[in-house]
C-alpha cells in the first residue's frame, strides 16, 4: 500500500474525532431556559405568515397558551393567498391578546420574511420581541424560560432549535444536519461566553430578542435583504457589544419544519449561500464534512476507519438523543451528510449562473441587492 494509502484511514480518524471533541463540550454544556422573568415584563410573539392556513391555528392556540408571563401575539399576514388572514382575524375575534396585521407591498431591496418582523416589531409592545415561525407550537413555559433566561444572564437574544418533527424520509435526511453542524463544528455552540460575533449562532424558528437591544442595534430592518435573517441579527448584536446565546430549544417547541425532500432541498438551496456556501468556505466544509464522514465508510475495513465510522455515528447518535429527534434517522447519517454538502454545491454553482433563490412564490436576486 502507498504511503497516501496508509496515512488516509488516520487523516480521515483525525477528521471523524475533531467534532467529537467540540460537540462534546457543546452539548456538555448546552443551557437550559427556565424560570419567569420578573414583572412587568411583556413577551410579543410575533408571527410572519405567508400562506399558513395548515399551521396558523394550531400555532396561535399554542402561543396564546403560554404562561408564567404576559403576552400579546400579533400576526403579519404576507400576501397569503390561501385564507391565512381570516383564520387568524376569526381567532383575534375570540382573544383581545391577538391582532392580525396585513402587510404591505414589499418594497425594493427586502426580502419578505425580513420584512413581516421589521413591520411586527414596530407594531409590538413588548419587554421582549419572540420571533417563530407560523409552524413551531410553542410549549406554554417557553415565553417566560426564554425571556427569565435573557434577564437572568444579561442577553440580548435567546435561541434555540426546537424539536424537528420528521415525517418523512426526505425530512430525516436534510433536517438533523441543523443541529450536528451548529453542535458538531461551531465552537462554543453559540453559548454567550464566545462573544465573537462569527460564533454566534441563531435559529429564526424560535429567538427572542429584548426589545430596547433589538431597537438600538436597527433590528432586522438593519439588513433588509437577508435571507438567513436570524444568524444576521445575532451577529449584528454582537458586533454592538450585546450577549447572544443559544439554549435547548427542544423542550421549548416543536416543529415540522417541511413536507417531504423536495420541499427540505428548495428551503435549504435558499439560505445556503449566507451560510457554507461561499467560494472560499465550501471547500473546506467538503474536506471536514466529506473527509470525516464519508471517506472512513469508503476505507473499511481499516481500523482507522472503523473508529472513525464509530465516532461520527455515535456523536450522531448523542446530538440526536440530547435533541430528541427521531432515531431511525441516525443509520442515515452518511447520507445526510452527502445531501448537505449536494444542497450548498448546488447553491454556490447555481449562483455562479445566475439561479435565483426564491420562496412561496418569490424570487430574490443577490441577498446584498434585494428582491429581483
Amino acid at each position: 500500500m502507498s504511503l497516501l494509502g496508509d496515512l488516509l484511514p488516520w487523516g480521515a480518524l483525525a477528521l471523524a474525532t475533531l467534532p467529537v471533541a467540540l460537540g462534546t463540550n457543546n452539548l456538555r454544556r448546552l443551557p437550559r431556559a427556565r424560570g419567569r422573568p420578573p414583572e412587568p415584563t411583556l413577551v410579543s410573539i410575533l408571527i410572519p405568515a405567508r400562506d399558513e392556513a395548515a399551521n396558523i391555528e394550531p400555532c396561535l392556540r399554542a402561543a396564546l397558551a403560554s404562561r408564567d408571563v404576559s403576552v400579546e401575539v400579533v400576526v403579519m399576514d404576507d400576501g397569503s393567498r390561501d385564507g391565512t388572514g381570516a383564520i387568524v382575524a376569526a381567532l383575534a375575534a375570540e382573544d383581545e391578546r391577538l391582532g392580525l396585521l396585513t402587510a404591505p407591498p414589499l418594497p425594493p431591496g427586502w426580502t419578505g420574511k425580513v420584512h413581516a418582523c421589521a413591520r411586527l416589531a414596530g407594531a409590538a409592545r413588548g419587554t421582549h420581541l419572540l420571533f417563530i415561525d407560523a409552524d413551531v407550537r410553542l410549549q406554554p413555559h417557553a415565553a417566560a424560560a426564554m425571556a427569565a433566561h435573557a434577564e437572568d444572564h444579561e442577553l440580548a437574544l435567546v435561541t434555540g432549535v426546537p424539536k424537528q418533527v420528521l415525517g418523512s424520509l426526505g425530512e430525516g435526511l436534510t433536517v438533523p444536519a441543523i443541529n450536528f453542524l451548529m453542535l458538531g463544528y461551531l465552537p462554543g455552540g453559540g453559548r454567550a461566553e464566545t462573544r465573537q460575533p462569527s460564533l454566534a449562532a441563531a435559529c429564526g424558528q424560535l429567538m427572542l430578542v429584548e426589545a430596547n437591544a433589538y431597537r438600538r442595534t436597527g433590528g432586522h430592518a438593519a439588513a433588509p435583504g437577508i435571507l438567513h435573517e436570524g444568524l444576521a441579527l445575532a451577529r449584528r448584536l454582537r458586533e454592538q457589544g450585546f450577549r447572544t446565546e443559544v439554549v435547548d430549544g427542544s423542550r421549548l417547541a416543536i416543529c415540522r419544519m417541511y413536507s417531504g425532500f423536495r420541499e427540505a432541498w428548495a428551503g435549504f438551496v435558499k439560505n445556503a449561500r449566507e451560510g457554507m456556501a461561499t467560494p472560499r468556505g465550501l471547500p473546506v466544509w467538503t474536506l471536514l464534512l466529506g473527509g470525516g464522514h464519508l471517506l472512513p465508510w469508503l476505507l473499511l475495513p481499516h481500523p482507522a476507519a472503523v473508529l472513525a465510522v464509530l465516532l461520527s455515528l455515535g456523536l450522531r447518535g448523542a446530538i440526536t438523543w440530547r435533541m430528541r429527534e427521531r432515531w431511525w434517522s441516525v443509520p442515515l447519517h452518511p447520507a445526510t451528510v452527502a445531501v448537505a454538502l449536494a444542497i450548498q454545491w448546488t447553491a454556490l454553482l447555481g449562483g455562479f449562473l445566475g439561479a435565483r433563490p426564491a420562496w412561496k412564490g418569490r424570487a430574490y436576486g443577490d441577498s446584498r441587492r434585494g428582491p429581483a
